[in-house]
């Protein structure tokens, strides 16, 4: 699984890397977490606000930082 956190750093982008990272040792998934913060590669993903959750290609969520429970069942869906 290839997770993609998409952020200029700002705090809300940190907790999402800390709270994807805590899922996936919580869900025993092999998952590479890629945290990108280049702002013209986050513009290539189309989305308004970061942070930005990217899995496997498919932005999941943007814009705001989603609970553990939302995170945690879209990477069992995955």
């Amino acid at each position: 699984m290839e997770i993609k956190i998409l952020g200029t750093g700002c705090a809300k982008c940190d907790k999402l890397e800390e709270m994807v990272r805590e899922a996936v040792g919580e869900l025993g998934v092999d998952a590479e977490i890629i945290k990108i913060t280049d702002l013209n590669e986050i513009l290539e993903y189309d989305i308004m606000m970061t942070p930005g959750l990217v899995v496997n290609g498919e932005i999941i969520c943007s814009g705001r930082l989603p609970k553990m429970d939302e995170i945690l069942s879209w990477l069992q869906r995955k």
